[in-house]
C-alpha cells in the first residue's frame, strides 16, 4: 500500500499564529503612518534579508514556465503588497481585532480557487469542518454578529479585500511550490511585491520616509510575521492541500484576538469568546481527523516535491 503524501497542516497553523501577532507592531505604526508606508518598508526590509537568494530565484522562475511566473506575479503584486495594503488601512479604519478576524471568507475563496485550479475535490465530509470554522470566524469578528454597523464594515470590506487576496496566495503558492523551492517562492514573493509596494506609496502621496524612532516597529513587524511566518507558511503549504491550509490559516484570527485582548486593551463579548472555541476547535480537530483516502474531506491530488535549484 503506498504511503500518504507528507502533510504539514500544524505548519501552516504554526505561520499563521505568527501572522496573528502582527498587531503589536501594525496596530501602533497604522495610527502614525499611512498604510503605504508601512508596507513598503516591510516588503524592503524582507527583501534586504533575501537579497542572497534573489539571483537563484529568479533564474530558478525563468526556467519554470509561463504558469509559475504567473502565479508569483500575483502572489508578489496582489497577495502581498496589495493586499497588505488593504489589511494596514483596515487597522486604521476600525479595532485592531476586527480587521484580523475577518479572514473568515479566506478558507470560502481558496476553496473555490483549489477546486478550479488545482483539482483537489471536497467531499460532504468538509462541510463538517469548515462551516463550523467559518461560522466560529464570524461570531468571533462582531460583537454583535447580527448587527454589523456601517463603521465596522468599513473595516470589514478592507479586511475582505485582503482575505480574497491572500487566497488567492494560498492557492498559486502551493501551485509555484510545486516547482519551486520554498526558499525562492519566499524570495519571489517579496522582491516582486516591492516595486508594486513602491509604486502604491508615490500614487497614494504617501511620505517615503520614517522616524528612527519607527524603525524597531518596522524591523519586527518584517522579521517576525512577515519573513519568518512565511518562509514556515510555503514550506508546510507545499506538503498540505490548500483547502485544508486555508482552513489552517484560522489560526491567524484567533491568536489576533488573544493578542487584542491580553496586550492592545482590545475587548470581546462572550459571543467572540464561543467564536474562537470553534474555531480552534474545529482547526484541531481537522488536523487530527485524517483518514487514508480523504483527509478531511478534501482528496487532493499528490504533492510532488518541489525540484531543487
Amino acid at each position: 500500500m503506498a504511503s500518504r503524501p507528507a502533510d504539514r497542516m500544524w505548519v501552516v497553523a504554526l505561520a499563521a499564529g505568527l501572522w496573528g501577532t502582527s498587531a503589536l507592531m501594525r496596530d501602533p505604526l497604522a495610527q502614525e503612518l499611512p498604510a503605504p508606508t508601512i508596507v513598503l518598508y516591510e516588503h524592503a526590509i524582507i527583501a534586504l534579508l533575501l537579497s542572497p537568494w534573489i539571483i537563484p530565484a529568479f533564474s530558478a522562475l525563468a526556467r519554470s514556465g509561463p504558469g509559475t511566473i504567473t502565479a508569483m506575479v500575483v502572489v508578489g503584486g496582489g497577495s502581498s503588497a496589495l493586499a497588505t495594503t488593504l489589511f494596514t488601512m483596515a487597522f486604521a479604519t476600525g479595532d485592531p481585532v476586527t480587521p484580523q478576524v475577518l479572514q473568515k471568507l479566506q478558507p470560502v475563496f481558496a476553496v473555490v480557487l483549489a477546486v478550479v485550479l488545482l483539482g483537489e475535490r471536497l467531499t460532504p465530509r468538509f462541510a463538517w469542518f469548515a462551516l463550523p470554522a467559518l461560522a466560529g470566524a464570524w461570531f468571533l469578528a462582531f460583537p454583535d454578529p447580527f448587527g454589523v454597523g456601517v463603521h465596522t464594515a468599513t473595516a470589514a470590506v478592507l479586511a475582505v479585500g485582503a482575505a480574497a487576496l491572500w487566497a488567492c496566495g494560498t492557492v498559486l503558492g502551493r501551485l509555484a511550490g510545486a516547482r519551486l523551492p520554498a526558499t525562492h517562492v519566499t524570495t519571489l514573493r517579496f522582491t516582486i511585491a516591492l516595486p508594486v509596494a513602491l509604486s502604491i506609496t508615490v500614487a497614494t502621496g504617501s511620505p517615503l520616509s520614517v522616524s528612527p524612532s519607527q524603525l524597531p516597529s518596522l524591523l519586527a513587524l518584517a522579521v517576525i510575521p512577515g519573513l519568518a511566518a512565511l518562509a514556515l507558511y510555503y514550506w508546510g503549504l507545499a506538503r498540505t492541500a490548500a483547502s485544508r491550509a486555508s482552513l489552517a490559516e484560522l489560526t491567524f484570527p484567533l491568536v489576533s484576538a488573544l493578542v487584542g485582548v491580553t496586550v492592545l486593551g482590545a475587548s470581546l463579548s462572550w459571543s467572540q469568546w464561543a467564536g474562537a472555541a470553534l474555531v480552534l476547535a474545529s482547526v484541531t480537530a481537522m488536523t487530527l481527523s485524517r483518514s487514508r483516502t480523504t483527509p478531511t474531506g478534501v482528496a487532493a491530488p499528490p504533492i510532488p516535491e518541489p525540484t531543487r535549484a
